[in-house]
This record gives C-alpha cells, structure tokens and sequence, in this order.
C-alpha cells in the first residue's frame, strides 16, 4: 500500500537522527534508489521500503549536498532560518521563512 506523502516540494525539513536540514526538491511514493544504496545503511536504522521518500538539497555545518531520506525520519523544521544550498536559488523562490515555491519551469 502506498501512503500519501506527508510533506510537499518546497518545504523544509530537518533530519530526525543526524544534524541536517533541508528543501524537498522531488518525491518518491515508495524506495526508488539502488539496493546498494540501500544495503549501505545500518541495519538498525535502516527504514522501511514502503514509504515516501524525500530527494532534499541538504546542509549542515560544514556542507551541502543532496540526499535521499525515508518520510519516518523527517521532521518539520520551524527554525524559519534561510538554506544556503545554490541549487535552491536557481529552482526556488522563497515564498515565506522555511516556506520555498518553484520557479516557473523554463520551456526548452
């Protein structure tokens, strides 16, 4: 069964466990990356497959990246605080603090 997302493109969230935040760019209804990728996470706290997951232009202190999370270890991030990622500029506009709306897609 697959769920309804439970958080949007263009909202921030903050990682549950690890000291990350960042801007949802896409979703998947359910896992889509490698089993390698997956296989790479501890099986301890490894999440399940059977759930949405979120593509985030991510940072933290010291960088920023892209990562793939599972919806169960996301939270709402309410710190209002601006992200510093360059993509998000370039695909985003900041609508309201911690609040990011899409530019309007470029024909080709």
């Amino acid at each position: 069964m697959i769920r309804e997302a439970k958080f949007a493109i263009g909202q921030v969230v903050k990682h549950r466990i690890y000291p990350f935040r960042g801007l949802i760019y896409d979703v998947d209804p359910e896992f889509n990356n490698t089993e390698e990728w997956y296989e790479s996470i501890p099986e301890e706290v490894r999440p399940r497959k059977d759930q949405p997951f979120y593509h985030l232009y991510a940072e933290n202190e010291q960088t920023v990246y892209e990562a793939y999370v599972s919806e169960q270890n996301l939270l709402p991030d309410g710190s209002g605080k601006p992200l510093r990622h360059p993509q998000i500029k370039r695909l985003f506009t900041e609508s309201e603090p911690g609040r990011y709306q899409q530019n309007n897609p470029k024909p080709n």
